[in-house]
């Protein structure tokens, strides 16, 4: 396919604009791109996309997400409003992923991918909780990846917090679903695995050691770390260490494992982490939402740590993350030179896709150009005032929404095309997500209750 009339921005380093340029794309991948009239004539029989004068640019990536958060929207907590972060992992989430099945997992994986494709979220690393649910659990999730045609990184937090048996079960979930993946003969195929963890706070040394062995070699880990003080406090009382220096004892650390959040890691945490190469996500709605405290960011970022940006189940409208942590740095710090906006970019475009090409290597993530993964959007944003090179970060801070977002496409396949999904019926799967989550919402306040 031909994408033609298009003004790309390539997020190449250095980033380009160009204009009056067309993308050809063979197979899943972006096989050349140039002029628009020398395209034309190259390829003069291929179909033709025309962006209508749109920009074209890779896109987004979600680096810690859950797509089972999406049945939490709108749900509301029996009793009084959670006093703190400790009761809000009591009374909502350790409360409502017991209740789910696996028609609810396959309905909010469904629901919060089309959320992505409608957003522009084309690659997205997802961390899952199920504990009545495990076995089997990520292959239900993987359906849903296929069916809507996203690229997504899977994983089941492995704890302890259900007991040393369900534990098992979630060692036993990763390593099943980690070897499917690396034996599967698609070498092209949109999934990949990560092993899961739920934190320091819930999982023993003995459980530490055990997921450490279950592990088949070059695979990394993906696990809360330092989301709040509790989990600091937790680790200093039963271990007299620091969590990043636990997780480091175990060997959980490294240059193929994502810790997520770090907002209460001292200096010589974040020495750790860059010393071991391990991915840092920043979750700055949710951190904001829990109330558990704000990262420091530009710490993190000088000192050369791969701080990369995720959303934690919020929708995935990716600009609004980036907003928020733009702003929420400015406000934090008082001060309003904090977190520049081609900061936000280092972390969520060029962070994301290093990211992201750790599990997918083949081909370029997150670039427009030739050898790359055609995953693009089409931006219709008619900007009041120049645009270039130099100041897209501050248009897409200050004017780009997700409303904007005509169209969709990861692999080569147009998923969403002038705002409407191109194979998926949305109206027929939220009437069955929606039938579905009553029925969790209501195991779930009778579980509250009991």
């Amino acid at each position: 396919m031909l994408i033609t009339n298009a003004t790309i921005i390539t997020w190449d380093k250095p980033n380009q604009i160009l204009n009056n340029y067309a993308i050809y794309i063979k197979n899943d991948l972006i096989h050349e791109i140039g002029p628009q009239k020398g395209m034309l004539s190259r390829f003069p029989a291929e179909p033709i996309l025309d962006a209508k004068g749109q920009l074209v640019m890779p896109g987004n990536i979600c680096a810690h997400t859950h797509f089972y958060g999406t049945f939490s929207r709108g749900m509301s907590i029996p009793g009084n409003q959670p006093k703190d972060f400790s009761e809000i992992l009591s009374k909502l989430w350790w409360a409502l992923d017991k209740v789910l099945t696996q028609e609810d997992i396959y309905y909010s994986s469904l629901s919060s991918l089309i959320d992505a494709i409608k957003h522009g979220t084309t690659t997205l690393i997802d961390h899952h909780s199920s504990p009545n649910c495990i076995d089997g659990s990520l292959d239900v999730i993987a359906q849903a990846v296929e069916q809507t045609g996203v690229r997504s990184v899977l994983c089941y937090e492995v704890s302890d917090r259900n007991g040393s048996e369900n534990a098992r079960a979630g060692i036993l979930e990763n390593t099943r679903f980690l070897r499917s993946i690396q034996n599967s003969s698609n070498k092209s195929s949109r999934i990949r695995a990560s092993f899961g963890l739920h934190a320091s706070m819930t999982l023993s040394s003995e459980t530490l050691d055990k997921c450490r062995e279950a592990v088949p070699g070059g695979i990394g880990f993906h696990i809360h770390a330092a989301e709040s003080t509790m989990d600091e406090y937790d680790s200093l009382f039963k271990y007299r260490m620091r969590v990043i220096d636990r997780l480091n004892k175990h060997k959980i650390l490294g240059p193929k494992s994502i810790v997520a959040h770090a907002v209460h890691v001292d200096n010589l945490e974040i020495m750790k982490l860059l010393e071991t190469e391990t991915w840092v996500t920043h979750q700055p709605r949710s951190n904001m939402n829990n109330g558990v405290g704000v990262a420091a960011v530009e710490s993190l970022l000088r000192t050369g740590i791969k701080l990369c940006l995720g959303n934690d189940g919020f929708s995935n409208g990716m600009w609004e993350e980036w907003k928020m942590a733009y702003l929420l740095q400015k406000s934090a710090n008082r001060d309003p030179r904090s977190l520049s906006a081609e900061d936000v970019v280092s972390i969520a475009v060029y962070n994301n896709a290093a990211l992201a090409n750790v599990f997918f290597p083949e081909a370029f993530i997150g670039i427009i150009k030739p050898g790359a993964f055609a995953d693009l959007i089409f931006v219709d944003y008619q900007s009041p005032t120049p645009m270039n090179e130099s100041n897209l970060p501050w248009h897409i801070i200050y004017g780009f929404q997700e409303s904007m977002i005509t169209t969709t496409i990861v692999s080569g396949n147009i998923l969403m095309k002038d705002r409407k999904l191109t194979f998926l019926d949305e109206t027929e799967i939220t009437t069955r997500a929606r039938a579905f989550a009553k029925k969790a919402w209501q195991r779930y306040e009778s579980s509250a209750k009991s």
